[in-house]
């Protein structure tokens, strides 16, 4: 049976379509974002927890510390930004909905097929990363920040924490976007390798330049310490063995049904 042709459009009218999908991946987030503001409070509160509880913890008890703003402005803007990384968070399928319907008229439906299964575990992998943020690394990265502080008997004056609420909160929505976002490198490769672009072996031959890559990777995007950079770039490594696997598996189905590579090659 042969494949329903693709739609073919003139340029123009490829970028009113891209335009439309834009346009609803907007307002999708301009909607997300909104209701995420009536409910910031609740939103702010599931952020700061693990600080809340690695405070108490640390002080044997009912936490005393606080977050500061020091500008008049500041916690409005933070409660802004928090609602807009939380909108945009939560609208990202819709993000992937419409670069789909976008992409799909100009596929075959055995390519339309094809590309669903990665369709799917995109924002599947990138909420994983996020969970695995902030239920792995940052119950443990925050209270060796926090061991840290001191009393005055040990250091003259006491060091204690006075944390701005931007920048704790900047500081956890760029863990949860990093993580999200390096939690679809099986996605990538395996999409490149559907494609054609990386073999299973290359992958393989490369893990040395990979180890250094993901701990570079690392360095850059999470603080300064050893529990935040060696989870991601374990993460990072694991996701990239979960990789090697797929175009291993992939490969092994072309070259069992090799008429079917024309046919799945995106």
């Amino acid at each position: 049976m042969m494949n329903q042709t693709p739609n073919k459009l003139p340029i123009t009218g490829h970028l009113m379509e891209l335009r439309k999908h834009l346009l609803w991946v907007f307002v999708a987030m301009a909607i997300g974002t909104v209701v995420c503001f009536i409910f910031v409070e609740n939103i702010y509160g599931f952020l700061v927890e693990p600080l809340a509880r690695a405070m108490s913890v640390e002080g044997g008890g009912e936490s005393t510390n606080r977050l500061i703003y020091t500008g008049l402005t500041e916690a409005f803007f933070t409660y802004l930004k928090v609602a807009f990384f939380a909108g945009v968070f939560l609208t990202f399928p819709i993000l992937l909905l419409q670069i789909w319907q976008f992409l799909a008229p100009a596929l075959y439906k055995a390519e339309k097929m094809a590309f669903l299964p990665f369709l799917i575990a995109t924002p599947l992998l990138f909420f994983a990363g996020g969970a695995v943020v902030y239920y792995g690394i940052i119950p443990a990265a925050w209270p060796f920040f926090l061991s840290f502080q001191s009393g005055g008997a040990e250091t003259a004056l006491p060091i204690q924490l006075e944390a701005r609420v931007s920048e704790y909160l900047d500081l956890i929505m760029t863990l949860i976007f990093a993580f999200g976002l390096c939690f679809q490198l099986p996605v990538l490769l395996t999409l490149m390798g559907k494609a054609g672009l990386v073999k299973a072996q290359t992958l393989k031959s490369k893990r040395k330049y990979t180890i250094i890559g993901a701990f570079v990777m690392a360095a850059i995007l999470t603080p300064p310490d050893v529990i935040s950079q060696v989870g991601l770039a374990v993460s990072i490594l694991g996701l990239y063995e979960v990789s090697i696997l797929l175009v291993s598996l992939l490969e092994k189905k072309n070259h069992k049904n090799p008429d079917a590579q024309s046919t799945d090659t995106i």
